[in-house]
C-alpha cells in the first residue's frame, strides 16, 4: 500500500509540475513570439499541437485519448504487478514518470483538443515540445537502458 500511495504523490507531482508549466507557457508565451533561453539555441515558443509526437495523427484526438488510455492501464498494471522488490524502485519511479507524462498531454486533449508544447531546440530544428514530453521520453530511454543492461530475469519474479 505504501509503494501505491508513493507512486500515486509521484504521479501527482509531476503531473502537477507539467500542468504549471503548459499554464504558464499559455499565459506567458501564447502571443510572445521567442524567448531565448540560451541564445539561438534554445527558445520558449508557444504552439498548439493537434497531433501526436512529431506532429504526425493531427487532429485525431479522440484516437490519441483512448491509445493513451490503452497504454495508462498497461502502465498501471505493470506498476501494481511488479514484484516489491527494492531493486525495482528504479523502474517503478520510471513508470510512474511515464504515466504522468501520457496523462499531462492527454489532459490537454481533454480540455483544449491539443497539446501545448513551447520548449525548442532552435539550433538543431528539433519540434516543440513540453515537461510531460520529457517524461515519457527520459522514462522510455533509462526503462530501455535498465531493462537490457541492469535487470536480470529473476528480478521480475514473484517469490
Amino acid at each position: 500500500m505504501k509503494r501505491i500511495l508513493s507512486g500515486l504523490c509521484g504521479f501527482l507531482l509531476l503531473l502537477g509540475f507539467d500542468q504549471w508549466t503548459k499554464w504558464m507557457a499559455y499565459h506567458f508565451l501564447k502571443n510572445a513570439g521567442e524567448i531565448p533561453v540560451i541564445g539561438n539555441i534554445f527558445v520558449f515558443q508557444y504552439l498548439e499541437n493537434q497531433g501526436a509526437a512529431f506532429g504526425i495523427l493531427q487532429n485525431q484526438q479522440i484516437f490519441l485519448i483512448v491509445l493513451t488510455a490503452v497504454i495508462l492501464i498497461a502502465i498501471v498494471f505493470a506498476y501494481c504487478k511488479m514484484p516489491d522488490n527494492k531493486r525495482l524502485n528504479p523502474l517503478r519511479i520510471l513508470t510512474v514518470m511515464l504515466a504522468a507524462g501520457a496523462v499531462g498531454n492527454m489532459l490537454d486533449r481533454i480540455l483544449h483538443r491539443y497539446v501545448i508544447d513551447f520548449l525548442y531546440f532552435k539550433l538543431i530544428n528539433f519540434p516543440i515540445f513540453n515537461v510531460a514530453d520529457c517524461y515519457v521520453v527520459i522514462a522510455a530511454v533509462v526503462a530501455a537502458i535498465l531493462i537490457m543492461f541492469y535487470y536480470k530475469e529473476e528480478d521480475f519474479k514473484v517469490s
